[in-house]
């Protein structure tokens, strides 16, 4: 049997065994883990019901798991991203126009579609140049705090304001028990994450729902397992409008939701890349295609099966630091998943709970925040665009309009200081159609 693995995976040939591609993939899958509990946590504001949206969600990260190691064989796991989720639960929610999850899934279809075109057609290099670096951080630090926000509010600690004039938003009520459970969590999952303990996001939720169900404020599941079937998929699956996003309105969100899904996977490959020596002596991985293939393909089926894009996780990184060089651990990684599928009854108390799953929000919010450290502070032209898109997305509420702002107040600045040649065209043509969303668009 070893043999006839590494015939396929050549795990050997990468300096590792089949157990360390056992223990890789078991690890990867400890620290997604909380993806199940928090996804459908979060889509459940965006309409889909949360019990059907679990089972989505395994299917998913199987689906994309499986693909990642079969096909383009890489230690990769995939499932829905966050960031992605929350642009559709709350973002889209925010929206002045009537949107149905329906369209909403539908949305996350199309942009697939778009991103496997792309890639097959080799557009992938053009478009990833002109997207500035700075911008591609400033993208990930506002989604971070955005999460963050999410987080606090989803846990009590940040509420509404009172009418105007007082401010728009103050903190909650601290002596609630419920908000003192989130903080808890928080503060949890930031210490085992210090001391790289595996599934620290996981083990915090799990922890704070027990500590919830004992003080009264929680309940304990109501069995352990069950045929994953009874949970009714055909309520969200193949339920997406197509017809209904292709117009103009849902320009920015397929945008939005095209680069959200490129650049997370592309910044994903490139930094577990970089920890399992992928990368050739100029530092650009091998063989990108299959991997950015099998992102797309993941995005289009998470769609099909009622979830939001899904994408190569940063937390595969735990797996290969174990050891894990191949598709065989994101084999491995795929099935966790699917064993998963057997003990939904386990995992959903904590999906029902917001003092439960908030703080996984608010650490991965800062997770992404990390990205600051790589903002290049000293250009003026490079700063002031990054700066509104962070600010834009989060104190619009929407991430569309941070992302589009920034995008058109990168090469205009560039433009106004005279750095005109180094505008890519690339990113002139996304200026002009994100400015064509500002000026005609449904903006909100």
């Amino acid at each position: 049997m070893t043999d006839l693995l590494d015939r396929w995976f050549h795990f050997r040939a990468r300096g590792s065994s089949l157990r360390l591609e056992v223990l890789g993939g078991v690890t990867t899958f400890a620290t997604m883990a909380y993806i199940i509990i928090v996804n459908p946590a979060i889509l459940q504001h965006a309409g889909i019901a949360v019990e059907p949206s679990t089972i989505a969600t395994i299917l998913a990260s199987v689906f994309g798991c499986l693909l990642m190691g079969i096909y383009a064989n890489r230690p990769l796991g995939v499932a829905p991203y966050m960031g992605e989720n929350a642009f559709i639960a709350y973002t889209l929610s925010a929206m002045a126009m009537p949107i149905t999850w329906q369209q909403r899934l539908g949305s996350v279809f199309v942009a697939g579609v778009i991103f496997l075109l792309l890639t097959l057609c080799g557009s992938r290099l053009w478009l990833a140049s002109a997207i500035p670096h700075n911008l591609k951080h400033s993208f990930a630090i506002g989604i971070g705090l955005f999460l963050l926000f999410i987080g606090m509010n989803e846990a009590g600690l940040v509420v509404h304001g009172p009418p105007p004039p007082g401010p728009p938003v103050r903190i909650g009520d601290v002596h609630d028990v419920k908000v003192q459970l989130a903080l808890g969590g928080f503060v949890l999952i930031a210490v085992l994450m210090y001391w790289n303990i595996r599934g620290a996001i996981l083990i915090g939720i799990a922890v704070i729902g027990v500590a919830g169900y004992l003080l009264n404020v929680g309940q304990a599941p109501v069995g352990i397992a069950a045929w994953p079937w009874q949970y009714q998929l055909e309520n969200v699956a193949f339920q997406l409008d197509i017809l209904g996003v292709l117009q103009f309105d849902f320009l920015t969100i397929l945008l939005t939701l095209f680069l959200f899904s490129f650049l997370d996977t592309l910044g994903s490959l490139y930094a577990v890349g970089s920890v399992a020596g992928m990368l050739d002596d100029k530092g650009n991985l091998v063989d990108v295609q299959k991997p950015m293939i099998v992102d797309s393909l993941s995005c289009i089926f998470s769609a099909l099966i009622g979830t939001s894009t899904s994408g190569a996780f940063i937390e595969s990184a735990t797996g290969i630091r174990e050891g894990a060089r191949t598709g065989l651990a994101a084999v491995v990684t795929g099935l966790c998943f699917a064993f998963a599928l057997f003990f939904v009854p386990l995992l959903q108390p904590l999906q029902k709970f917001a003092f439960a799953y908030a703080p996984a929000l608010m650490v991965v919010g800062v997770l992404m925040f990390a990205n600051v450290r790589r903002l290049d502070t000293d250009d003026w032209t490079e700063l002031v665009p990054a700066v509104v898109t962070i600010a834009m997305m989060v104190f619009t509420y929407n991430i569309a309009n941070g992302l589009t702002a920034g995008l058109i107040a990168h090469p205009s600045l560039k433009l106004l200081c005279g750095q005109w040649r180094a505008i890519h065209p690339g990113s002139a043509l996304l200026a002009v159609m994100c400015l064509l969303y500002f000026l005609y668009g449904n903006v909100h």
